[in-house]
């Protein structure tokens, strides 16, 4: 993952997930998408290494970082109701049918658990599949579909001139990516009933369709350029992220 979407979920794991641990004694986390690649060292259960923590990485591809290979993209390995944390960094660009894996994250979620999800609002096409950029109305849109409650919701905009941003400032390090924040919290009175009829039919029809390799990209018209899957995958870097306090400022909703 990106430096910047590493620094967005150390804040808020420092916001929203105290230290000294839950009354149970231990968080439970699920990270969704926690493959690592190439040179990439960063980890979001690095990040908890101060944390009391049961970790449980899944992704669709077995690699370092990974507990469990989800044997169906939209269904997530885990016991409902059985997680206090679900983590999700720069995976959601990269999903068809999130709103299918949306409805997976607030199952496994405790009734007061949170889930932190990151995914970038520009950048260039990266990956074998990268489908979609976020805005925070993303965000509210996805939290109205699964019934959690949203706490917060940001993207990190480039500065402005007058009511046009400068997209020449950007720090193609930091806030090239412009990372939007979710943060959602599945409610005491979570609608299991009408959600279960909801959430069966939606990730059944995702797992029978399982994402884009039946579509195949048509080709260019003339004069155009070709928007898609890049010709390679470009490489990671894997330098340190730099201390915190050189994030830009924005307001958290404690």
């Amino acid at each position: 993952m990106h430096r910047s979407a590493y620094e967005q979920m150390e804040l808020c794991i420092r916001e929203y997930l105290p230290a000294e641990g839950p009354a149970s004694g231990t968080y439970r986390v699920v990270d969704l998408g926690s493959r690592i690649s190439g040179k990439q060292t960063r980890t979001h259960r690095a990040l908890l290494a101060k944390h009391p923590i049961d970790y449980f990485g899944v992704d669709v591809q077995d690699g370092p970082n990974v507990d469990a290979v989800m044997k169906k993209p939209y269904r997530i390995p885990a016991r409902s109701n059985s997680a206090d944390v679900v983590l999700s960094g720069q995976a959601f660009e990269h999903i068809p049918f999130f709103w299918a894996s949306m409805l997976e994250i607030a199952r496994v979620l405790k009734p007061g658990g949170h889930a932190f999800i990151t995914a970038p609002s520009r950048g260039h096409v990266h990956d074998a599949q990268d489908c979609w950029r976020y805005y925070p109305d993303g965000f509210r849109a996805l939290a109205a579909h699964s019934r959690l409650e949203l706490r917060e919701a940001y993207t990190d905009f480039p500065p402005q001139k007058g009511i046009w941003h400068d997209y020449r400032a950007i720090d193609r390090k930091a806030a090239y990516w412009g990372d939007s924040v979710g943060v959602f919290r599945k409610p005491q009175g979570y609608p299991r009933l009408t959600m279960f009829a909801v959430r069966e039919l939606a990730v059944w029809w995702a797992n029978r369709v399982g994402g884009v390799d039946g579509v195949p990209l048509p080709p260019p018209l003339d004069g155009r350029e070709q928007c898609g899957r890049p010709k390679s995958v470009p490489a990671q870097t894997s330098e340190p992220a730099p201390a915190l306090e050189q994030n830009p400022p924005r307001s958290m909703a404690g």
